[in-house]
C-alpha cells in the first residue's frame, strides 16, 4: 500500500460563533466544539483512507483559551499518526477576535478513527508521511500516544467488566 502526504488528509473549517452557540459563561460550548471537532476529524479519517471510517476514541480535548462571540473558530485537522487500521487525527483550535486580529491557540485534540471495509470490517489503511515541522514533531510523539491509548483502553475494558447494565435508579424505587 502506498503512503500518503498528511497535507492530502487536512481539513479546514472556520466558524462564526453567534451567541446561541455559548453558554453561562458567554463562551462557546464545549460540547459543540467536540461536535464540530469529531466533524472535522471524520474527513481527514475518510480523505487519508478513502474509506467508511468510524471514531474509535476521542482521546484529548484539551481546551486552552476560551472562545467568545467576538471570535470566529478555524479548525484545522490533518491525520497525523497511522496504526494498521486506525489514523491518529489532529485538530488545533485556533479563535481570533473578528475586531483586533489576535488570534490564538484556543483547543487541541487527538482522535483516533478506524477504517472499514464494505462489511464493516477493519480494513488496512496507508501510512502518513509527515512534511512540515508541525506535522514531524506530531508524527515523532505519536507513539507515546498510541502506547498511552492502547492502556487507557484496556483500563476502560478492567472497568466496564465489573459494571452493571442495570438501570441504577430503579433500586431507589
Amino acid at each position: 500500500m502506498e503512503k500518503k502526504y498528511a497535507r492530502e488528509s487536512r481539513v479546514v473549517k472556520t466558524s462564526r460563533v453567534f451567541p446561541t452557540h455559548t453558554n453561562n459563561h458567554d463562551t462557546l460550548f464545549g460540547g459543540l466544539l467536540m461536535s464540530y471537532i469529531d466533524d472535522i476529524a471524520s474527513i481527514s479519517a475518510a480523505r487519508h483512507s478513502r474509506r467508511e471510517c468510524v471514531t474509535a476514541s476521542t482521546d484529548s480535548v484539551d481546551f486552552l483559551r476560551p472562545i467568545t462571540p467576538d471570535d470566529s473558530v478555524c479548525l484545522e485537522s490533518v491525520v497525523s499518526w497511522t496504526g494498521h487500521t486506525s489514523m491518529e487525527v489532529f485538530v488545533k483550535i485556533v479563535a481570533e477576535n473578528l475586531r483586533t486580529g489576535e488570534r490564538r491557540i484556543a483547543a487541541t485534540s487527538f482522535i483516533t478513527f478506524v477504517a472499514l471495509d464494505d462489511n464493516k470490517k477493519p480494513v488496512a489503511v496507508p501510512q502518513v508521511i509527515p512534511e512540515t515541522e508541525e506535522e514531524k514533531k506530531l508524527f515523532a510523539t505519536a507513539e507515546r500516544r498510541a502506547e498511552a491509548r492502547r492502556a487507557h483502553r484496556e483500563v476502560s475494558r478492567e472497568l466496564a467488566s465489573t459494571l452493571t447494565v442495570e438501570r441504577s435508579w430503579e433500586k431507589y424505587k
